[in-house]
């Protein structure tokens, strides 16, 4: 397997892939090709058969991927197919609102507790999940081996709450402050700047929408 040479974009690509492919198990379907594969997840079969082509031999050339076995397949590829430990920090509104957020559990990462610095908030739960100090955070995050943790904190907090992270041992941050954060070359980290993305519309709505 070429797993080492995978660009790290292809991440995305598979994310959809697996959507698809989970639809199309859903629908019944057994047998589907690169091409349809392909055009479901908005790209085209070439481009499905090169990122597959980084991880292994799959499907019967003139047949097609079995859906079930490319499923369990790309699942694996993700590391989906185990369970995943992910704490939050931070658990305001947005926090509290990633929490309840469904898709996680679907997609194997379970949320198993919360940190915040709000003693009202301390000591609490939300929707079973437990609210702690996060001064209990490096003892909590060795003793339970987590990997993942999710920022959504103030910009001002959120380089220093980063630091507390890979301090403690998270290897991969996915990070909703709105502000460039710094992290080791050795730990993984992707931002969601909300503000960005519905930026991005209204500049689509203003230069190329008539939106005046």
């Amino acid at each position: 397997m070429l797993r080492n040479k995978a660009p790290k974009f292809i991440s995305e690509r598979f994310s959809l892939y697996l959507r698809a492919l989970t639809q199309l198990e859903e629908s019944g379907v057994k047998i589907i090709s690169s091409d349809d594969l392909g055009r479901l997840a908005g790209g085209n079969g070439a481009l499905v058969r090169k990122d597959l082509s980084y991880f292994g031999e799959f499907g019967i050339k003139g047949v097609g991927y079995n859906v079930s076995e490319l499923r369990r397949e790309i699942s694996s590829i993700l590391g989906i197919d185990r369970r995943w430990k992910v704490i939050v920090v931070g658990a305001g509104h947005l926090g509290s609102a990633l929490i309840g957020y469904k898709g996680f559990r679907e997609r194997n990462f379970e949320i198993v507790a919360a940190f915040d610095m709000d003693r009202t908030k301390i000591g609490t739960e939300y929707l079973g999940v437990p609210i702690r100090d996060i001064a209990e955070l490096p003892e909590f995050v060795r003793r339970e081996r987590i990997k993942i943790a999710v920022v959504s904190v103030p910009r001002e907090s959120a380089q220093a709450v980063v630091d507390l992270l890979v301090s403690s041992g998270i290897r991969a941050i996915l990070n909703f402050a709105p502000v460039k954060l710094h992290v080791p070359e050795d730990i993984f980290l992707n931002n969601v700047d909300l503000s960005t993305e519905l930026e991005s519309l209204t500049f689509l709505l203003t230069n190329l929408g008539g939106e005046r």
